[in-house]
């Protein structure tokens, strides 16, 4: 059996895995597929919607949820497929590619997860009635739409020394690390430029909604029916967060609540907000800090460079260092990573979970001094020197790094709504329903 964390990926991911319901016959007799809504110069098949509608509705039952309306289910899963069609559109415009060798490291991510080897994947998918072959489309498709999450909102994401120290300020008095929540959330959202009369529809719905939650209705089927959010057939879920991993618009809120309390009406750009606090937990936080010195060549591909060449000019530049040339006076004049270039490609001392796991991959192979092969992320092709390996204790530096992801992390949560809503907004949609 899969564990909890691939079924419920195999839930997000799998369309496309079973053949398509909603097909019609064309006059020559052929199979022909139906239009379910027209996406600037693309499209959603009704037989996409047809299978994510019967996936997520066996998802929700195996929940216990109660269905809503099929028209109000498909409306909401419909408008999922639409946004996810625009982040497609935009990321193949932008040139974003994601490489089989990606595709076969997160892969093997999900079959470590699970405790099972990669070689199995295949045939525990198929026991879960999944093809394998549509899996990994599916699973291209997500890569892709996080690499242009993080090219288009994380990447412009700035966390200032102020707002850090305001930050570490207020977590003086604020759930320590080792105050764990168990959150869901429902979002009404509003326009980019919502007229007054859709600002207090907006807020009339979040209020309606909030009395039924107060009163007891089940919050987890409220946000299958009403929210806007990327959570919404998730149940609204957000998981479990740590005190300093509250997103920044929730956790005034969330830290007055006590497990199995809603939220009053929260008021931010994207619309209007509702937290539940499912659980709290408290948990020891770590005393000791394993942490990587580590160096890095990055080179991202271009319009004038693709993949092959960039892994070409990579290869050539190991082969140099490796002869014998300074590694550090090279990443200086070829790294294309602004935040290290200068420094000679140093990376500093950095904590678990500071880059992505292709990443830490590939230092947690390597023996101090040892350089890696060239090798890719969604950032581009790296070469990365490991420097040495320390134990600390939970120190001010770390602390303070712990904030800046956190506080990277929370402001990325209300961007990326914002930003959904505006590729929406932006897009030319259609609806054949």
């Amino acid at each position: 059996m899969l564990r909890p964390f691939l079924a419920g990926l195999l839930a997000i991911l799998a369309a496309g895995a079973s053949h398509a319901q909603t097909r019609e016959l064309s006059a020559a007799g052929e199979l022909v597929d139906r239009v379910a809504a027209i996406v600037n110069d693309g499209v959603v098949l009704r037989s996409e919607l047809d299978e994510q509608t019967a996936q997520i509705g066996a998802r929700l039952r195996q929940q216990g949820l109660e269905l809503p309306p099929e028209n109000v289910l498909r409306q909401q899963i419909l408008e999922r497929l639409v946004i996810q069609e625009v982040q497609m559109q935009r990321a193949k415009r932008a040139g974003l590619n994601v490489t089989d060798e990606m595709v076969n490291n997160a892969l093997k991510g999900v079959a470590e997860r699970n405790g099972i080897p990669l070689a199995q994947l295949p045939q525990v998918l198929a026991s879960q009635g999944v093809d394998y072959a549509a899996y990994r489309d599916s699973l291209r498709k997500e890569i892709t739409l996080s690499m242009l999450r993080q090219r288009d909102v994380i990447a412009r994401i700035v966390v200032t020394p102020r707002e850090l120290d305001q930050y570490l300020e207020h977590q003086k008095n604020a759930p320590s690390e080792s105050t764990a929540y168990n959150l869901s959330h429902i979002l009404i959202a509003v326009p980019q430029a919502a007229t007054p009369e859709q600002m207090a529809a907006a807020e009339q719905r979040a209020e309606d909604v909030h009395r039924r939650a107060v009163a007891g209705e089940d919050f987890a089927q409220l946000a299958v029916t009403y929210s806007n959010s990327q959570t919404a057939l998730e149940g609204g879920a957000l998981g479990w967060r740590q005190g300093p991993e509250l997103p920044t618009v929730l956790a005034e809120a969330v830290i007055k609540l006590q497990a199995g309390e809603v939220s009053d009406v929260i008021r931010t750009p994207s619309g209007f907000h509702l937290v539940r606090v499912n659980e709290v937990q408290s948990t020891d936080g770590p005393s000791i800090v394993q942490q990587v010195h580590a160096r890095h060549i990055l080179m991202k591909p271009n319009e004038l460079q693709d993949d092959a060449t960039v892994e070409q000019r990579m290869n050539s530049i190991r082969d140099r260092i490796m002869r014998g040339e300074d590694f550090g006076g090279i990443a200086t004049i070829v790294s294309e990573d602004p935040g290290s270039a200068s420094e000679g490609g140093d990376l500093g001392w950095t904590s678990p979970g500071t880059f992505v796991p292709e990443f830490e991959a590939q230092l947690a192979a390597l023996a101090d001094g040892e350089i890696s092969q060239p090798f890719r992320t969604q950032y581009g092709w790296h070469i990365v020197q490991r420097l040495g390996q320390r134990e600390i204790d939970n120190s001010e530096e770390v602390k303070r790094q712990r904030a800046y992801v956190a506080l990277r992390d929370s402001k990325a949560e209300e961007e990326t709504e914002l930003w959904l809503r505006r590729l929406r907004d932006e897009a030319y949609v259609e609806l054949k329903m």
